[in-house]
């Protein structure tokens, strides 16, 4: 099986750089296992006057199209790294076996109080949009999206100008959780899963994090939340002891 991994709108110059090399060098897969990895910019994607995290979509429509036979792409923003390279992101997680074990059902689909909930008795085959919570809603920093036309149906709506205009106050965050919780056909190929799994919050974002959601040694990926908030937080800063 092959996933391809979605680095999207990292940082501009030479830490950009630096976090590629970083990254190529020590905290990626080999190609030789199966993985592929790809390194857009915001600038690549025409996002007329949306904020730049929109980007993560046409990102994702972008690698589909130049992996035409990968089933898997497995999305990280430029905030997040994986801290654990030895885990597989198939016997991890998207083994459909090992996926059932670790799918929270019949909780709200936005936290606390959302009256739309994820569904029961869904076949971990059937999944197509594995993501996971924290407090305040979905994590849409850390996903995987399995290749096929329900995911073009899900990037499609999701990208839709209307939702862009909308003004969400968490862009498409908001946008995403709109979709999926009004319109059946989309959660029904969702997954959520413990957020440690795939998406560990550093302690400085401890209050939005859900309860197994704080970095403890050995979990597989690590979300540095809103690093780039100067003077009170410095992305490069706060990664560099993980390089």
């Amino acid at each position: 099986m092959r996933v391809d991994m979605v680095w999207d709108t990292l940082p501009r110059g030479n830490w950009q750089k630096e976090c590629v090399m970083w990254l190529n060098a020590n905290h990626l897969p080999s190609p030789k296992t199966g993985y592929a990895t790809f390194f857009p910019n915001t600038t690549d994607y025409n996002l007329s006057d949306s904020p730049p995290s929109w980007s993560k979509i046409p990102s994702l429509r972008h690698a589909m199209t130049l992996w035409p036979q990968t089933p898997y792409f497995f999305f990280l923003d430029d905030h997040t790294i994986i801290t654990n390279p030895s885990l597989s992101v198939e016997s991890h997680i998207v083994d459909p076996t090992r996926l059932e074990s670790l799918m929270i059902t019949d909780v709200p689909v936005v936290p606390p109080d959302s009256v739309i909930k994820t569904f029961s008795n869904i076949p971990g085959d059937r999944i197509d949009f594995i993501l996971t919570q924290d407090k305040d809603g979905l994590g849409h920093n850390s996903f995987i999206l399995r290749r096929g036309e329900w995911a073009k149906y899900l990037l499609d709506a999701w990208f839709d100008p209307l939702y862009r205009s909308y003004n969400f106050q968490k862009a498409e965050r908001h946008a995403l959780e709109h979709i999926v919780q009004w319109h059946g056909t989309l959660l029904a190929k969702i997954a959520l899963i413990p957020q440690n799994t795939m998406n560990s919050y550093t302690a400085k974002d401890e209050k939005q994090a859900s309860d197994s959601g704080i970095y403890k040694d050995g979990d597989f990926v690590l979300y540095f939340g809103e690093c780039d908030n100067p003077p009170e937080r410095n992305c490069e800063l706060e990664m560099r002891p993980y390089f």
